[in-house]
Formats: C-alpha cells, structure tokens, sequence
C-alpha cells in the first residue's frame, strides 16, 4: 500500500500547475538508439525561472528526438531548439485547462484507490486461505481482517489528503 502511495506522488508530480517542475518531465521516454531512455538520464533538465525549463541533453546530436519525445508526452509544452539547449515556457493556466488538471488528479486518485482495495482483496483472501488451511485461528482471522481494513482506510486517506492538496494547488491563480 507504500507503493501505491509513492506511485500516487510521482503521477501527482507529473501534473501541472502553472509553475516550471523538473518533475514534469520525469514521465518522458526518449528513443535512444532504440531504446527508451527516461529524459532525465540523458539530459540537465534546470528552472532558470519560474515559467521556463530548460533541457540541455550531453549527446548534441540527440536534440531532435528529444523534442519529439516532449511533444510525444502530450504534457501541453511546445519545445523550441537553439541547437545547444531546449526551452520549455510553461504558459499561464486559464479556468478551463485548470479544471482539466483537477478532472486528471481524480482520475489518478481513483486508480490509487482502486489499486489499494485490490491488494485488501488479496490480503482478506490470504488470510481466509490461511484459516480454511488451519494455520490461524479464526479470532487470528478476525483481528487480521480488521488490520488490513484499518490499513486500507488510512491509505486511503492519505491519497483523498493528497490529492485535495493538489487539487487546491492547481486551482489558485
């Protein structure tokens, strides 16, 4: 359920709110010779201001197919290329493209939530097996049910708290 968390905060990073992120770029797959390559490992992604990212990848020669990875990612940037680096403006959110992000982190939110009920599925079914087979006993069954209850409840919590927060942060101007 860690897991599921720590996905949820990587995916939360990836949306925008109006300010440069070098996490926005995490989720960029570059085609290296082949072979996909996150942006991040074959390039400095730097904030030189808040609405600016810049891309300066350490193969010159690999310019183009980066750009075409970033309009690839359908992130909402328009790269344009000086032949040594790549600048990214991150243009100014207006109303309808903020309630499209605040749409987008329900949307991931509900998959996490989803993801963490399925692994309770799995557990309440481990320990359902785990009594059928005569392991534990059924009061072991009982308080285990109840843990793993407990625990699904406070993930997701965690990820309604989260995604609040994000929600609140993509909405104000």
């Amino acid at each position: 359920m860690e897991a599921v968390i720590d996905d949820f905060k990587r995916k939360l990073a990836n949306v925008r709110t109006g300010r440069a992120n070098v996490g926005m770029l995490d989720a960029v797959m570059v085609d290296y010779y082949g072979t996909p390559t996150p942006l991040n490992q074959m390039a400095s992604v730097a904030v030189p201001e808040p609405q600016l990212l810049t891309v300066q990848p350490w193969d010159a020669t690999q310019l183009g197919p980066i750009e075409k990875a970033i309009m690839a990612a359908n992130l909402g940037l328009n790269p344009s290329n000086d032949g040594k680096i790549i600048r990214l403006g991150i243009p100014a959110l207006n109303e309808e493209r903020r309630k499209q992000f605040a749409k987008q982190i329900h949307e991931i939110a509900e998959e996490h939530r989803v993801a963490v009920r399925n692994i309770r599925h799995a557990s309440n079914d481990a320990l359902k097996k785990s009594l059928k087979d005569k392991e534990i006993s059924e009061d072991d069954e009982r308080r285990g049910l109840d843990e793993v209850q407990k625990l699904t409840n406070a993930h997701i919590a965690k990820i309604d708290e989260l995604a609040k927060n994000k929600e609140h942060e993509v909405m104000s101007v």
